[in-house]
């Protein structure tokens, strides 16, 4: 089984992971409260305000701001949601185990939780009508608070499994059973080094800004901003929200995202830059990574429309075709 998602031949958006879609509800669930993910989350942000000035140097904020960006780029953006979770390129396995471990240094959960949550979300956002808790419709503080602190559990839920290579990979199934006690040594190494402004930096405030980043970038993306593209028949658009580019390594080109997710690419027109795919790049040059998907490589879409001129300009021959009869 594959976690990669597309659309079958009724053009209905299908995610690999999932099964039993015909009778699941995206719609309807209830809120309970998640107490691990809680209490983490909520001690690292307390943490994070209480001794982040307490501890603050400027060697501390330059380990902060180099430990985030090699997290999120290596590890989230691209081991965990271009490698693992969409497949849009290929690479030794070491290489990806690698990756997936930087992914869960980043201290938001552990691969098999980072990929089940990522594509029920996404199905559920593609369909006619989705719960509000994942469609980002409420406030900015209810709704991170209510991201931060609980977990949906809907009513008629799809059934995950992501697949072999994944779910019943020895070393993911560790890393999910243990993702929490991996910032252990990574705090033992800071604090040997740089004493407690490295440590606190280094790992509280660094794991708090990346798990509330995460949130809030889906919920700015997810509500407002620019389109190239119009995904038919989804209760929740993605956006492109430009300003959110470098923090979020590419990711916040949501929009891309949403009209294209097998691209290993998001920044896909001029001046949205994407570090993301620049590191795929840079691992293409070193060969480690092959055959890199981007929207002019994959077969075309009927549920997407593009909304602007320049959008057909990065889609392939096909694509441009598909679009062309869909519009006369």
């Amino acid at each position: 089984m594959s976690v990669v998602q597309g659309e079958a031949a009724s053009g209905a958006f299908k995610v690999g992971s999932l099964s039993g879609l015909e009778e699941a509800d995206p719609s309807r669930g209830r809120l309970v409260w998640d107490a691990p993910r809680s209490i983490w989350n909520m001690s690292f942000l307390i943490g994070a305000l209480v001794l982040g000035p307490l501890y603050f140097t400027w060697d501390a904020f330059v380990v902060f701001l180099a430990l985030s960006g090699f997290t999120l780029c290596v590890g989230h953006s691209v081991g965990f949601h271009r490698r693992l979770i969409h497949q849009t390129f290929k690479c030794p396995k070491w290489l990806e185990y690698l990756m997936v471990y930087v992914g869960v240094l980043v201290g938001m959960g552990g691969p098999l939780w980072t990929v089940g949550l990522h594509d029920i979300r996404d199905w559920a956002q593609r369909q006619k009508d989705c719960h509000w808790f994942l469609s980002h419709k409420r406030s900015v503080l209810v709704d991170g608070f209510y991201y931060l602190n609980f977990r949906l559990i809907f009513d008629k839920p799809p059934k995950f499994d992501a697949g072999p290579g994944i779910s019943d990979d020895p070393f993911y199934r560790f890393l999910e059973k243990t993702w929490m006690l991996h910032q252990i040594p990574v705090a033992i190494i800071l604090f040997l080094i740089g004493g407690m402004p490295w440590l606190v930096w280094g790992v509280i405030c660094r794991v708090a800004v990346c798990f509330t980043m995460h949130w809030y970038i889906a919920h700015v993306a997810h509500r407002d901003g620019h389109q190239d593209w119009h995904v038919e028949d989804a209760a929740v658009q993605g956006y492109n929200i430009g300003w959110l580019a470098i923090p979020t390594m590419g990711e916040s080109w949501h929009c891309n995202h949403h009209a294209f997710p097998a691209s290993a690419r998001h920044g896909l027109y001029p001046g949205q830059f994407d570090p993301g795919f620049r590191f795929i790049q840079l691992l293409q040059v070193m060969g480690l990574a092959t055959d890199i998907q981007v929207p002019a490589t994959l077969p075309p879409r009927s549920a997407i429309t593009p909304l602007s001129e320049r959008a057909l300009s990065i889609a392939a021959p096909g694509q441009k075709e598909l679009s062309r009869k869909q519009v006369g």
